[in-house]
């Protein structure tokens, strides 16, 4: 839509408020709502102020004004509030010089986008990312100088068979094995449903939706691709509705990498292509029907994945996923089929439309724009130097003998190593400003301070369990 279709848009759906949405630099979704009276057409390129330094990672206080551009194609109207709502997605902009900000996560990827299409590889990139999330029924956390403790609970929790519920019907899935029975043991079909709906509503295509494989309400439902940027922009609206129908149910949603010990963790498996002039650029007579430009893509990806984890699994808590034994592609090696592998090649279809490669080690903790945008131009790099990815891996990696494995590389095994390679690697990210070393330095710092050493310098509950009476 153009600006002056979103006002007829909005008259005709009775919007009395305008809710502009952005992504913070770490990211979580932001907003203020302003009446329908103050949105014209000039607002379109005028913007509305606010104040960037109460933004995680952003800016000063003593240069602290900034403006969200409203993006006049992303007009939706809000399915969740009372009084009708018109949503706009914004650019962030600097009021003085009106340049985009670097920092602005979806900046960086709309400038990776057309690097791509400097290059001359590809005009478009499509992803497709699977998120996965939890849905639970009660959360508690706190940490402080004195106590540190969190207390989660699922009716459809395993650890709750012996539970006094009035009665107890029992149908609650076994850890690892909730893919993917139907009810009444897959309690929560019908609100994955109603996010579908919401979604699909939306405007966003929807594939599938299921449960997953630990037990507690492991959920996953599958946008179908789309373009780097607009993938990022529904990315968060998936995020936004997977929490408010889980909240209006009483329920709670978290994308958080690894809530349970002991049962799989919540990845984000990301589906990649590249298209020239209507033509899938990814299909050919190489190995698992992918052509030389796909390979050298997933040679970027494999050489820079170390680096990448600092966008695509950016917590500490991310780490708690990556670890073998719960089908956490750890170790870097591609193959077709093979899910144990970090990239895998998808034989569902022989059609040279569905060749992709899917990227199985980022989860939904992440940035999406940042980290869509990160690995498209390690992927661009291992094009742009003709990196060789090696020779396939078809075997079941967690099945390798220790001499077997020995060469395999694998994802750094923290939050703090997935920084440091980034500090080491991040060149192929500064190609055409894509990247800024502003924002590089910038999510290192804020990383290192604010998450890194925030765990590192508390202790841990369960170091009481194992050395309090040492």
């Amino acid at each position: 839509m153009k600006p002056k279709e979103v006002l007829k848009f909005a008259t005709e759906n009775s919007a009395k408020m305008v809710d502009l949405k952005f992504l913070d630099f770490v990211g979580t979704w932001q907003h203020f709502s302003v009446p329908m009276s103050e949105l014209s057409e000039d607002a379109f390129e005028d913007g509305f102020g606010f104040d960037g330094s109460s933004i995680r990672g952003w800016q000063p206080i003593h240069a602290s004004d900034m403006l969200v551009v409203p993006d006049p194609k992303t007009a939706l109207m809000d399915p969740f509030t009372q009084v009708p709502t018109l949503s706009l997605i914004c650019d962030i902009v600097d009021p003085i010089t009106k340049e985009p900000y670097s920092r602005d996560p979806r900046n960086v990827a709309k400038k990776a986008e057309a690097y791509m299409r400097s290059a001359g590889v590809a005009d478009t990139a499509y992803f497709g990312p699977e998120a996965e999330f939890f849905i639970f029924d009660d959360i508690q956390f706190d940490s402080n100088e004195h106590s540190s403790y969190y207390f989660l609970d699922s009716v459809e929790g395993r650890w709750n068979t012996g539970r006094d519920e009035n009665p107890n019907l029992g149908y609650k899935p076994r850890y690892k094995e909730g893919y993917f029975p139907v009810p009444p043991i897959d309690s929560q079909q019908d609100i994955r449903t109603e996010m579908v709906m919401v979604m699909m509503s939306l405007g966003i295509t929807i594939e599938a939706q299921h449960h997953e494989v630990a037990t507690g309400g492991q959920a996953e439902i599958d946008m179908k691709y789309a373009p780097l940027t607009e993938i990022g922009d529904k990315l968060m609206w998936y995020k936004y509705v997977v929490k408010n129908i889980a909240r209006k149910h009483g329920k709670t949603a978290t994308f958080m990498p690894k809530p349970l010990w002991n049962d799989n963790g919540t990845g984000m498996h990301t589906h990649q292509s590249l298209w020239k002039d209507g033509k899938p650029l990814f299909a050919g007579d190489r190995y698992g029907g992918l052509s030389e430009l796909a390979l050298y893509y997933i040679g970027g990806i494999l050489k820079h994945a170390s680096a990448l984890c600092a966008f695509t699994n950016p917590t500490t808590n991310s780490y708690k996923r990556l670890v073998p034994g719960f089908e956490a592609p750890v170790n870097l090696a591609y193959s077709s089929r093979n899910r144990s592998a970090s990239i895998r090649v998808p034989m569902y279809s022989p059609s040279p439309k569905a060749k992709r490669v899917e990227v199985r080690f980022p989860d939904p903790s992440c940035n999406g724009y940042l980290a869509f945008a990160a690995m498209l131009m390690a992927g661009l790099d291992g094009i742009e130097n003709k990196i060789d990815p090696g020779e396939p891996l078809d075997k079941n990696i967690y099945a390798l003998a220790p001499e077997e494995l020995k060469n395999v590389p694998s994802v750094p095994g923290s939050l703090e190593g997935a920084l440091d390679a980034l500090e080491k690697d991040h060149e192929f990210l500064l190609k055409g400003d894509v990247f800024t070393q502003d924002v590089v330095e910038k999510w290192l710092e804020y990383k290192r301070e604010n998450e890194v050493d925030a765990l590192r310098l508390r202790p841990h509950p369960h170091e009481f369990a194992m050395y309090f009476d040492i």
